[in-house]
């Protein structure tokens, strides 16, 4: 571990395990990583593609759901409730599987449980069973929890320097975009028929599974993995001796998609209100345009940021700056839809600039044989963080407009302090 200077904190993201003695096969020349190809960064980005699509897509379903079951909005939420929950509790053990034995030997099971429980949500919403919808979900839940987080771990295998930053950039775009899009591609299903985006999840999950089958290829194990109690003391070490610093980031990651979609949750009721009355497809492209500033900055930050810590340290601390002073300002300024949207728009940027830095920190922060564990650890307060934003936002909302963005503006200036002085990685991470 290299020293650094006083009051600056070690960051060196070095594996705390022996390396064998034996050295793995090289893919490349750059260092025994793959610079990838424009096919394999597909089928990367594809898999938090079909995550986002989990949830957002049905969102523009709900009312008509309700209409057809004959059941309360309560009931309605809980088709999106349960599959966060369940994904967010089984992500950490999907983690551990992934390190015990191989990424895509998690990816691939999870793809096909989300997809086949898609087919048995659709035939309940044929039957118009409500429960039977409600377990589909809840196993969607679990498929899901195999998907994005396990395809992070993955990007840290298979690259390093500039190409990890830069997929780890676009596997945060590809969330985004699946953000943008899902809801649209919701609305226009549901044309067709109310239930329709159900039996859509398997061709979007099929067209993923193929894509990792065929296209990507994992490397070898380096040695064999820990048994389960050495490799959860190892675990637990790495968490006791990088605290102070991966705490915060976890809280960051976490926090960010808690304000984001707490926030589209709260623009996307004041939309359908008078004086906007604005609904459906229209409603969407509306929603894009804050989301859409997230995914270009995470791609752009991504890119750009390569190893260099200390270029890192700036951007995060640059978004959150951005984060808190755009939500602090609508607490005035809620009332004008454009400055509002706008606002909302520099706040998603700010979160476009955080999580790419967070996303490479933490895939680097340990060895390949326990990444698979703390990247699932991450991910699963992240997918916490997008389950509670919405119902805390609306109990908010009842109380007060000005409540909401009080709150979160707070929030974020807490993290900003948090981030500023417990995260100082060294000027190149690695």
């Amino acid at each position: 571990m290299e020293k650094t200077k006083p009051n600056t904190l070690d960051i060196t993201f070095e594996s705390d395990i022996e390396e064998p003695v034996s050295r793995p096969k090289k893919r490349k020349k750059n260092g025994g990583k793959s610079k990838g190809s424009f096919w394999e960064f597909f089928a990367i980005a594809s898999i938090p593609l079909v995550l986002v699509l989990g949830n957002s897509m049905l969102i523009p379903i709900l009312p008509d759901m309700e209409r057809e079951l004959g059941i309360s909005q309560f009931q309605s939420s809980l088709v999106i409730t349960l599959f966060s929950v369940s994904a967010g509790l089984v992500i950490p053990f999907s983690g551990y599987l992934s390190d015990r034995f191989s990424r895509k030997a998690v990816i691939i099971p999870s793809l096909t449980l989300y997809g086949a429980a898609g087919i048995l949500a659709g035939f309940g919403a044929v039957w118009e069973s409500y429960w039977v919808i409600i377990v589909s979900r809840a196993l969607q839940g679990i498929g899901a929890a195999g998907t994005a987080s396990i395809a992070m771990a993955l990007v840290g295998d298979l690259y390093d320097g500039a190409t990890e930053s830069k997929v780890l950039g676009l596997t945060e775009a590809s969330n985004g975009i699946g953000k943008v899009v899902s809801p649209i591609i919701g609305s226009l299903l549901a044309l067709i028929i109310w239930y329709a985006a159900f039996f859509a999840f398997p061709v979007f999950c099929f067209i993923s599974l193929v894509s990792v089958i065929w296209l990507i290829k994992e490397p070898a194990r380096e040695k064999e993995p820990l048994k389960f109690k050495a490799y959860a003391q190892k675990i637990g070490g790495i968490m006791k001796e990088k605290a102070s610093w991966l705490v915060t980031a976890f809280f960051a990651g976490s926090l960010a998609l808690f304000i984001l979609f707490g926030v589209l949750f709260y623009l996307s009721n004041i939309l359908e209100e008078p004086p906007y009355s604005i609904d459906g497809v229209v409603k969407g492209l509306v929603l894009a345009i804050p989301l859409l500033g997230m995914v270009i900055t995470s791609y752009t930050t991504g890119s750009v940021i390569k190893k260099n810590g200390i270029l890192m340290r700036w951007l995060m601390n640059i978004g959150l700056v951005l984060m808190t002073v755009s939500l602090a300002l609508t607490i005035f300024l809620f009332n004008n839809i454009y400055i509002f949207i706008g606002l909302l728009t520099l706040s998603s940027i700010g979160t476009g600039l955080l999580l790419p830095c967070l996303n490479t920190m933490i895939t680097g922060a340990v060895s390949k044989s326990e990444r698979g564990m703390i990247t699932s650890m991450y991910n699963s307060l992240r997918f916490l963080g997008v389950a509670f934003g919405p119902p805390l936002f609306g109990w908010m909302m009842e109380k007060s407009h000005s409540i909401v963005f009080i709150t979160v503006s707070a929030l974020s200036l807490v993290a900003l302090g948090l981030v500023f002085f417990l995260i100082k990685p060294d000027a190149k991470v690695s």
